[in-house]
């Protein structure tokens, strides 16, 4: 049984929360206070976190990049600020996702279901790892190790910086990596790739300002360059 813990200080809404998807046969356990949290979450050992923004005694953003110190699994926001601000602060930190108050049930549980369907979806995948230069890439274990140093990555983000690695030298359009990353279709507003694409560049030592490791071809997409991984100074130059 899928176990989700549920952060949110409403406890007319999350009782109404637990309630409904308990009846979908998931697994329930409820916090209405951001007072240790983060512990609290770890222990009871969540497959997903719905996780509140406006909590007493420590807010969802901080509870969010606590937990993703140690913590792999998928965390939903689920918040009443409905600004692109918050969206993209909440993508920064680590969420892979987020659902906007008033909370519909059943658009909750279709959230839900496709973050279970990604996950169900890559642990079928057996696909060989992927070492390119001083990059590896490891799919069961899901460990990147660039330049022998472990580089942390959200869920989203290894997804993302596999979907690029497989389709070496093909641009990925912003509309595919959607669909197949996030898993909903491209309403052309979402700016969820580019900031995934954005926190990539910086944990994999890429230049923001001229990117050579995950270029964007204009009007095409994000393509990742095989020759970038070898000789950082090389591939400076050959970029």
């Amino acid at each position: 049984m899928t176990r989700i813990t549920l952060v949110e200080d409403d406890v007319r809404l999350a009782n109404l929360i637990k309630q409904f998807l308990q009846q979908h046969n998931f697994q329930v356990t409820v916090f209405n206070s951001g007072e240790n949290a983060p512990e609290l979450i770890l222990a009871s050992e969540p497959d997903i976190v719905i996780l509140d923004i406006m909590l007493p005694k420590m807010d969802g953003f901080t509870i969010c990049k606590t937990l993703r110190k140690s913590f792999d699994n998928p965390i939903i926001f689920l918040t009443a600020k409905d600004s692109d601000f918050d969206h993209v602060l909440g993508l920064e930190i680590g969420a892979d996702d987020y659902i906007i108050k008033p909370v519909v049930p059943h658009v909750l549980l279709a959230h839900i279901n496709v973050v279970l369907r990604r996950i169900k979806q890559h642990k079928r995948t057996e696909e060989q790892d992927i070492i390119i230069g001083e990059l590896s890439i490891f799919r069961k274990s899901r460990q990147v190790i660039y330049q022998q140093q472990n580089v942390e990555l959200t869920t989203h983000e290894f997804e993302l910086l596999w979907l690029l690695a497989k389709n070496a030298g093909e641009p990925q359009s912003r509309d595919y990596i959607h669909k197949h990353i996030i898993g909903r279709e491209y309403d052309g507003l979402d700016r969820s790739v580019d900031v995934r694409i954005s926190r990539l560049r910086k944990k994999l030592k890429d230049d923001p300002d001229n990117p050579y490791k995950i270029i964007t071809v204009w009007g095409k997409g994000y393509l990742f360059n095989t020759d970038a991984w070898h000789n950082e100074s090389s591939s400076k130059e050959s970029a």
